[in-house]
């Protein structure tokens, strides 16, 4: 067997994290088709099947599992020592994984995250995936359900509801649906108009944050969460709430980490200024004029 090089193990990471080709040349900057082959190459290298492909994506095989918990441990241990080494230059980064909305919340109230004087960075990674923290992907993930890892400690936020949003004054006979597309819809408000609306979309972007945009428009209505849309003054909802989709909100850490000062300062934050907002998650404050 050959020595594949770290490129093509994090690369790999890259297809095992996002489901196939097209997640993995985004986040490499590769084309699919070079990301496939070198797929290819790794499983010669390596003397393994790692992939079972179709249509739908890449899933991973018996040995493909192995090999992606091997790499999660080496990753968790170079991740460990970077932190140590930062610790030591008296300077760290808290690296934070949010969703679309959350992200967008916690960079309009960024002073409220990381203060002057503080002797730590802010990474935020945005995306609509499950924020994995088990292996110290990152140091703080907030998540629609209670972890069940042993290894992760969790605070319950609150609830959030969706609703459906038109353009104010939007005419309620108005059918056009604007949604995210349906391989980028990874959450269960992003399926929604997929699942109930399919036949009336007329639009589809790649991320969440065009979707109030095209609204605002007049280009058609969607779903969001209350707190993005009841805050928006050019929106205002097109019915009730959509009681399948609420879900409770946790912020989750590493369990050992979690008592490093820079990342419980940052989770404390991070805590307060979600709580402070709840009635606007919980979809009780409704759209203002």
């Amino acid at each position: 067997m050959k020595n594949a090089n770290w490129d093509s193990y994090q690369l790999f990471l890259q297809v095992a994290r996002l489901g196939g080709l097209t997640g993995a040349s985004a986040a490499s900057g590769l084309s699919p088709a070079t990301v496939g082959r070198r797929m290819l190459e790794l499983e010669q290298e390596v003397g393994r099947a790692l992939f079972s492909r179709s249509q739908t994506g890449y899933r991973l095989t018996q040995d493909g599992q192995a090999l992606l918990d091997h790499l999660q441990e080496m990753e968790a241990a170079a991740r460990k020592v970077e932190a140590w080494r930062q610790s030591g230059e008296g300077g760290t980064t808290v690296r934070i994984t949010a969703g679309t909305w959350v992200a967008w919340l916690l960079t309009e109230n960024f002073a409220a995250i990381r203060m002057p004087g503080d002797a730590f960075a802010i990474a935020l990674s945005i995306g609509e995936a499950r924020a994995s923290l088990a292996y110290r992907e990152s140091d703080i993930g907030i998540r629609a359900f209670e972890p069940a890892e042993a290894n992760l400690a969790a605070r319950a936020l609150g609830e959030v509801a969706y609703a459906v949003y038109a353009r104010r004054n939007a005419a309620e006979t108005d059918e056009r649906w604007i949604a995210v597309g349906e391989e980028e819809a990874i959450s269960a408000y992003l399926r929604w108009p997929h699942a109930y609306a399919a036949s009336g979309i007329v639009a589809t972007v790649n991320r969440p944050r065009s979707l109030p945009d095209l609204v605002r428009a007049g280009a058609g209505k969607t779903v969001l969460p209350c707190f993005v849309g009841d805050l928006h003054p050019e929106l205002q909802r097109q019915g009730g709430e959509l009681p399948e989709l609420r879900h409770r909100q946790w912020i989750v850490m590493n369990a050992e980490d979690r008592h490093r000062p820079e990342i419980r300062t940052v989770a404390d934050r991070m805590t307060k200024l979600i709580r402070s907002y709840a009635d606007l998650f919980a979809g009780k404050r409704p759209s203002r004029g």
